[in-house]
């Protein structure tokens, strides 16, 4: 299997042309054969709180329909994030899209402190079966210093631990430390996917990374360079695009 992350650049707010790059992105992914390719918080909007509530939506959308046309082409899953509105409750959301599936719909679980005035936290695990050997624990930014969270990915036996972020340069160091020891303390190869450039009003910091189950980096973007870190759970190699 591949399984890739994204580092991009966000359009604050605008649905439309920050799926087009997703779009692009995907295909890039596909063309290396990747079965997974996912995206920082909030992805398809920018992380962008003071804007959720206008920009909110479900995981039926229509205007999200080519996400899962390319899902189905390319025979490939997707993690995207966006903010969701469900009974006038508002999440911090990533929907995944699957080939010739349902879409499903992960709501953040554990807020930052800034966020719970104006969303509300999610109920529902999630994991993401790829294979007989691999299963993937996706995680929403701050809910990676949450043992709750890392410990329930492990009882859960997953093998990935995929971490879909906003890290600005002030913070990025010391999540870089935290995933690391999420890697070797519960020998799950680990994931960052982060932005590049404003969002939120924060400087992001880059550095999308990937560590093997010995909590050793084994690639990093920079922290200005939008582009793909893919990793074959077979050889474990890593291919790194730069866009």
């Amino acid at each position: 299997m591949k399984i890739s992350i994204a580092q991009i650049e966000a359009i604050k707010g605008d649905i439309e042309k920050n799926q087009d790059k997703h779009l692009q992105f995907i295909e890039a992914a596909s063309s290396g054969q990747s079965d997974l390719i996912m995206f920082p918080e909030l992805s398809l909007t920018g992380y962008e709180p003071g804007l959720a509530k206008e920009l909110a939506t479900h995981s039926m959308d229509d205007r999200l329909n080519p996400l899962q046309k390319i899902s189905d082409k390319k025979n490939i899953i997707i993690g995207a994030g966006l903010p969701i509105n469900d009974n006038n409750n508002l999440f911090i959301g990533m929907i995944i899209f699957q080939p010739g599936k349902e879409r499903i719909t992960y709501s953040k679980q554990y807020l930052y402190p800034t966020e719970k005035n104006i969303f509300t936290p999610g109920n529902t695990p999630c994991l993401i079966p790829l294979d007989e050997t691999n299963i993937i624990a996706p995680a929403i930014c701050y809910e990676l210093s949450n043992k709750e969270h890392t410990a329930y990915a492990h009882k859960m036996n997953a093998t990935i631990y995929m971490a879909s972020v906003l890290n600005s340069v002030n913070g990025v160091n010391a999540d870089i430390e935290k995933l690391s020891n999420i890697a070797s303390t519960y020998k799950m190869t680990t994931f960052m996917s982060n932005y590049i450039g404003e969002s939120g009003g924060y400087e992001c910091a880059g550095k999308s990374s990937i560590w093997n189950t010995e909590g050793e980096l084994i690639a990093q973007l920079d922290n200005r360079t939008e582009g793909i870190l893919t990793y074959d759970t077979l050889d474990k190699s890593v291919e790194i695009r730069k866009r």
